[in-house]
């Protein structure tokens, strides 16, 4: 890996599919990665969000992937990619290959912890994560007469540097800012609280009582693969499940989940579910899930016990209690902007304010893969339209 540069014209923060993709038609544009842009990724390896996620989770019963903008060029598409592998290896394989063949050398694992102003340029502070070699580690004074500390044997877990940029390109993503609201009684839960970014095996729910919270398509691949699995199963969401009687998402659905994002994104409020404005397609598995009684959800509980979730009145019982070993929170996550805070883009809405992949605030900075450039919908064409705009601006 070569050194991070100390100046570029434009900084990609992230490399999933947003970030891969503005950082293709910045190449396209004949700009050179570590001379005119750099990629920074906090990840260990290629495959975005999608190398974390759980082995089991298969291509087939994923959301879709979508091939990023010149994959075809490689002989490579997730359309044909072999659907017995866990997506994280095949999607991780083919990002790997793409960033090779068109030399983006994305830098990882950094962590970019602040984003500020310093005069007309964004200085970009990043922590480098990469293990340190032994001799550098020696070279800070191993051994010594005074009983040193970890931190200074070991020196900083990681080193820290400082880059300027003339533009930022924010292609973070969600999957480092997992949501999960409060309940009263959460604290004196006694079993654990799991979101969907904690869930590695269904096997480590063996023979317990779990409560799957959440209503898209993660809480319903959380049923599929604990039925069978755990003990008992319960099924709350907090709004009715809007089951679409066809086997994938339409363009209709897709554009008016577009449209919603986009009306969000441009008003600067927080940005909605994207399932909340396209429905969940009934696969042929969840259409026999449904069928079998497995796939039924109870309305949101009221409140949470040592060992157990109640709701105050359910369905005009009264008091009802199910009694609980774990809690998946499959809740969604939000976007990862914490970073941006000292340049204030956020708005009194929650959101920042968005057109055309920019901020309307600052100029200089473009969220890739934010609002309506999702990345299941829209992060190609998102790349695009950043890297024009960023061109034209040069």
């Amino acid at each position: 890996m070569t050194s991070l540069p100390e100046r570029v014209t434009v900084a990609v923060v992230g490399a999933g599919q947003a970030g891969l993709s503005v950082a293709f038609y910045l190449r396209r544009f004949e700009l050179v990665a570590d001379e005119d842009f750099v990629v920074l990724d906090r990840a260990p390896g290629p495959g975005g969000a999608w190398q974390h996620r759980w082995s089991s989770l298969k291509l087939g019963t994923a959301h879709r992937v979508n091939d990023l903008p010149g994959m075809a060029e490689l002989g490579l598409s997730f359309e044909t990619a072999d659907r017995t592998l866990p997506a994280r290896e095949v999607v991780a394989d083919y990002y790997g290959r793409f960033e090779e063949h068109y030399d983006l050398r994305v830098h990882r694992p950094m962590h970019v912890r602040r984003v500020e102003n310093d005069g007309a340029d964004l200085k970009l502070t990043i922590e480098d994560h990469a293990p340190r070699p032994v001799e550098e580690q020696r070279s800070r004074g191993f051994f010594g007469r005074r009983r040193k500390t970890f931190e200074e044997v070991q020196g900083p877990a990681f080193t820290q540097h400082t880059l300027h940029a003339q533009f930022l390109v924010n292609a973070t993503g969600t999957w480092g800012s997992p949501f999960v609201p409060f309940y009263p009684g959460m604290g004196d839960f006694r079993g654990r609280h799991l979101h969907t970014s904690d869930f590695v095996d269904a096997e480590d729910f063996l023979d317990q009582r779990v409560v799957v919270v959440g209503g898209g398509t993660s809480a319903i691949g959380f049923m599929l693969e604990l039925e069978g699995v755990a003990s008992e199963l319960t099924w709350v969401s907090r709004r009715p499940i809007d089951w679409i009687d066809r086997q994938e998402l339409d363009l209709e659905g897709a554009s008016a989940a577009v449209a919603m994002q986009d009306e969000a994104a441009r008003a600067g409020r927080a940005l909605p579910s994207i399932v909340s404005g396209t429905g969940v397609p009934k696969s042929r598995r969840i259409a026999a899930g449904i069928d079998r009684g497995l796939l039924v959800a109870k309305p949101m509980f009221d409140r949470i016990e040592e060992d157990r979730v109640v709701w105050d009145d359910l369905d005009g019982d009264g008091r009802v209690e199910q009694q609980a070993d774990a809690i998946i929170w499959a809740t969604g996550f939000r976007p990862e902007l914490r970073h941006l805070g000292p340049l204030r883009l956020r708005e009194k809405q929650g959101g920042i304010t968005i057109g055309q992949g920019a901020s309307w605030a600052d100029p200089r900075v473009f969220l890739a893969g934010y609002g309506p450039q999702a990345s299941t919908i829209g992060a190609n064409r998102a790349g695009r339209m950043i890297a024009r705009q960023i061109m034209a601006m040069m």
